[in-house]
């Protein structure tokens, strides 16, 4: 059984031969399938273990199955090539099929993810006997806008993209929703660099918007399913509309969530839909209901404070938040359950301890010129290896939206529960919260 969090075990790098070029790889768990992911146009297969989410993502992966993971050529630890002579579509399928070979894989199941997708879909076409199954994550079959693909991407928004730094935070934004901290973006920047160079990645973006599969997608044998999160900015969802509505018998399940990275966002169900799509079958979850008091807490007029401050010194800045709300938290027995970009979402055994480590954060964050807001319920949780779920999270969520800055709010359950513990309230009335039954009485901490 998978459990989120579990320490990741890295595989060694190994080699395989397509023609005069090596192309690194590495197989990941001993399950009854194998499974290739083939990845974005970028990846470093050494670096990707640095990211926590992609490494918990691909341990889930491998815990139903062998994992082959691989950079093509060109890329990470593979070959370099020479700028005139990057490898086509083609060269690429190609290194997919001798890394099948070099581990002995007869035949395996192919998750395309992004750019990814096309490269599948023509392996799948080309090889029929080897693509035992597509899986197909917001990704596309063309990507550039046409008088007969009104889905895609306009020629202005594409040269907008590819003017833009591959390593941009507004790349990033844009690819991830904004949701992540410091320590994400500095991974993510170095995965990228470390991936494939400036130049390299030019030319490799302009090739994106020339690739056009959709002529092989009547010629796909193997079941198909194709995962897209609803609101993606980057590859809409219709674009995975198309890919299951000409891929004969596909399978589509839209996604809740604007996340483009797959293992972002809540990748519970999608990974469940990948496992049961895959084996038939899918591992018992590990799932608990406790009783937790969950605190939101987010920085106030963050971009207006970037945008006056410099680049370099919000990124001090958020360093030091990131630093000050470590130490509370630990001081007041709170565990970080997810980064929400410019603040947290942490869990308390007691709603005493959460409110008395939200004073702290706000009252020491403002010594430095940052003002925070707070929110804090206390409810029913599920609890499924490092996440948490439930009513009570979205309720948390709602009062912290309430909060105006500086101020820590809590739910009428808070105050209930710390009657006698000295802390005082100010009542914020009766209010009603987007999504939640009933009217719930807010309170204001007061300090």
């Amino acid at each position: 059984m998978y459990v989120s969090g579990q320490t990741h075990v890295v595989a060694d790098v190994n080699y395989a031969r397509n023609d005069d070029r090596h192309v690194a790889y590495q197989v990941v768990g001993d399950g009854p399938v194998d499974v290739v992911l083939v990845a974005d146009w970028f990846g470093n297969v050494e670096l990707m273990w640095e990211g926590a989410a992609l490494a918990d993502a691909l341990n889930r992966l491998s815990s139903f199955c062998r994992l082959i993971v691989f950079d093509k050529s060109g890329i990470g630890l593979s070959d370099l090539v020479a700028l005139d002579g990057l490898p086509t579509l083609e060269d690429w399928i190609d290194d997919v099929r001798a890394v099948m070979d070099d581990v002995g894989s007869k035949s395996a199941a192919l998750i395309g993810v992004g750019a990814g997708g096309p490269m599948v879909l023509q392996f799948a076409a080309m090889h029929p006997h080897r693509a035992s199954a597509l899986v197909l994550i917001n990704s596309y079959a063309r990507l550039s806008r046409a008088d007969d693909y009104l889905h895609g991407i306009p020629d202005r928004l594409r040269d907008e993209i590819l003017d833009a730094s591959y390593v941009a935070d507004s790349t990033i934004d844009f690819l991830t929703g904004g949701h992540q901290d410091a320590a994400f973006r500095s991974w993510w920047a170095r995965y990228q660099r470390q991936s494939v160079s400036p130049r390299t990645a030019e030319v490799m973006r302009r090739m994106m918007f020339d690739v056009d599969v959709r002529s092989v997608l009547p010629m796909v044998q193997a079941p198909t399913l194709v995962l897209h999160r609803r609101e993606d900015p980057w590859i809409r969802v219709d674009h995975g509309r198309y890919l299951a509505s000409h891929i004969p018998g596909a399978h589509l399940i839209e996604l809740p969530g604007a996340e483009d990275l797959w293992f972002l966002g809540e990748t519970h169900g999608l990974l469940d839909e990948v496992e049961v799509f895959l084996t038939g079958a899918q591992s018992p979850a590990r799932t608990d209901r406790t009783l937790a008091t969950l605190l939101f807490t987010d920085l106030t007029d963050s971009t207006a404070t970037a945008a006056r401050v410099g680049d370099r010194t919000w990124r001090h800045l958020l360093d030091l938040h990131d630093e000050v709300v470590g130490q509370k938290l630990e001081r007041f027995g709170g565990h970080v359950v997810n980064p929400t970009g410019d603040g947290v979402l942490a869990r308390f055994d007691g709603p005493g301890r959460a409110i008395r480590c939200a004073i702290g954060i706000r009252d020491e964050l403002v010594q430095s010129g940052m003002h925070v807001r707070c929110g804090i319920h206390t409810g029913e949780i599920e609890v499924r290896g490092g996440d948490v779920a439930g009513i009570a999270v979205h309720l948390a969520a709602r009062v912290s939206a309430l909060a105006g800055s500086g101020e820590v709010l809590v739910s009428s359950t808070v105050r209930e529960l710390v009657a006698g513990s000295g802390i005082t309230f100010q009542d914020r009335g009766s209010h009603a919260l987007k999504g939640i039954p009933d009217d719930w009485r807010i309170y204001s901490v007061i300090t």
